[in-house]
This record gives structure tokens, C-alpha cells and sequence, in this order.
């Protein structure tokens, strides 16, 4: 095994401390994406490129946006795997990506999501806490810009850990799937209304992604997930398929899963494409009380 690698994989899959990323920020094989709008970037860590998820996903706003289809969908894999390969990623690279703000962090894991779809996801990890842990720590930043050369990937796209909605409705009642709706209690529970309808898919319980960190803004210990996710039904061996309003909180529910050991899957169409398909139900617990 790579050592860089080797070494990220014994403080935990896919998530790094401060301290390791300090110690490792020099590896050659290093690449660190740095996770937020451009002026969060006038400072930065040693060796960062600055992305969003204008680059990295499609349809996320910006020039080109388009309102008549889904917002932050997947890129097609060719264009991908040609924008990772941009920031000098290659199949030997370890990414560590952070997030900019603590508004950031669910952008810094629809990223991490991002690149185990590209087949990089054991070479990907989320620097726990981001920028504001670094900071608060005193740790050195810099104004200067990176310029890497273009990187190489071979490895295998993963699409199966995007699902759709028929993918979704089929697999409801199915045994061993747990459906998670990560918004906030107000959206599921049909208080305010979700994209074009009120409530919830049907059977999916409500883990908000907040819920998966700490006062710090750090991912809360696995024992404290773990409680969590027990607490909405989760099982041994479950898989875990999680939705949002548009796909990008979802993935700090399914960052955090994937930690604990449950196979995690992302609804990207989430419930902007959920409640526009009006032949799928919806469940409005506000109006059914009333």
C-alpha cells in the first residue's frame, strides 16, 4: 500500500485531523481542495485549490444555471474525471478536502461523496472541523495560488452509489434499506414547504444532518452516530440511502454512515425531483393533523 495512504488509513477512513494533515502537507502525492466561494480563498492552506460545486457538480448555480432541471447533480464521468485530473489528482493521489466556513462543510462532503462516484474513495478524506479547526489552532495559512500539472485517473467510476427516484420507491418496504431525510424537522414534518410540495417520502425517518457534528463543527464520535442512527432504525449491515432538499446535506448524513460502517447511497434528484413528480407520494404529517 501507497504510505501516504497507508498512514491516512490508520487515523480512520476518510477523515483527518489537523494535526495530520499538518504533518502529511508536503507528501508529494498530497492534493487538498480547499471548499468554498472565492473570497473565502484570500487565505488558505499551504498548497490548497480553491473548488465549489460550480466545478465539481452540474447545474449548482453560476453562469449557465438552469432552473428547468435539477440543481447539483452528478457530472457525466468523462467531465469528472477531466475537472478532478485539473487540480492534479491522479490514481496515487490522497485528496483531503476541507471545508472553507461551517456553512461549507455539506458542499466539502457532497465533494468527498463525489470522488468515491469518480472510484477515488479510498484515496478521499474530509478534514475534520475544515478551516475554521485549522484556524482556530493558529496553524500557518498563504495568499499564494497553486498551479498543479494535470493529473491521470484510471480508476473505475462507482456509479451504484447514486440511486433515483424509481430506485427509491422501489425499495420503500424492502428489508435492509433505510430511506434517511436529512433536512431540518421543519421540511420533513411539512411545517414549511419542501421544493414544490410539503412533508416527506414516504417511511424515510428524519436525521438532520446537523445532528452529525459537534459545537466545534467537528463529526461527532462513532459512538454517538452510532446512537443516532440506531435511534431512527438503522440495523447492522443496513444500507443507507439519504435525500435532502437538492443532494448536498445528504452527503454529511451519508459521510457520517459511511464512518460507522453502513453502505451509503445518495438520492441525488433528492426531494426537488421527488415532490415535482407528482405519481409519487408524499407524506404530509402537518396537513394530516389538521
Amino acid at each position: 500500500m501507497h504510505l501516504l495512504l497507508a498512514a491516512l488509513l490508520i487515523t480512520g477512513p476518510r477523515l483527518v485531523t489537523t494535526s495530520w494533515l499538518a504533518d502529511h502537507l508536503h507528501d508529494p502525492d498530497l492534493v487538498v481542495l480547499h471548499v468554498g466561494m472565492p473570497d473565502t480563498y484570500a487565505k488558505h492552506i499551504a498548497g490548497a485549490q480553491r473548488t465549489d460545486l460550480t466545478i465539481l457538480s452540474a447545474n449548482a448555480g453560476g453562469p449557465g444555471y438552469d432552473s428547468t432541471v435539477l440543481a447539483v447533480e452528478m457530472l457525466a464521468p468523462d467531465v469528472l474525471r477531466e475537472r478532478l485530473e485539473s487540480y492534479g489528482i491522479s490514481d496515487r493521489s490522497t485528496v483531503v478536502v476541507y471545508a472553507a466556513t461551517d456553512h461549507a462543510v455539506t458542499s466539502a462532503t457532497r465533494i468527498v461523496f463525489t470522488l468515491r462516484v469518480a472510484g477515488l474513495g479510498a484515496h478521499a478524506a474530509l478534514l475534520d472541523g475544515g478551516l475554521p479547526a485549522w484556524t482556530a489552532e493558529g496553524r500557518a495559512l498563504t495568499d499564494a495560488v497553486s498551479q498543479p500539472k494535470a493529473g491521470h485517473i484510471t480508476a473505475v467510476p462507482t456509479p451504484s452509489l447514486v440511486v433515483d427516484a424509481n430506485w427509491v420507491q422501489s425499495h420503500l418496504k424492502s428489508p435492509g434499506i433505510l430511506v434517511i431525510d436529512a433536512r431540518d424537522r421543519r421540511f420533513y414534518d411539512g411545517t414549511e414547504q419542501g421544493e414544490s410540495r410539503y412533508g416527506h417520502i414516504p417511511s424515510a425517518k428524519n436525521l438532520p444532518f446537523t445532528e452529525m457534528f459537534d459545537a466545534a463543527g467537528k463529526l461527532k464520535s462513532p459512538s454517538a452516530l452510532q446512537s443516532l442512527f440506531r435511534s431512527v432504525g438503522a440495523a447492522p449491515g443496513d444500507t443507507v440511502v439519504a435525500y435532502c432538499h437538492v443532494g448536498m446535506q445528504a452527503t454529511a448524513v451519508l459521510f457520517a454512515a459511511d464512518q460507522i460502517g453502513y453502505p451509503a447511497r445518495l438520492y441525488d434528484g433528492s426531494f426537488e425531483d421527488w415532490s415535482q413528480r407528482k405519481d409519487l407520494p408524499v407524506v404530509d404529517p402537518a396537513a394530516r393533523s389538521k
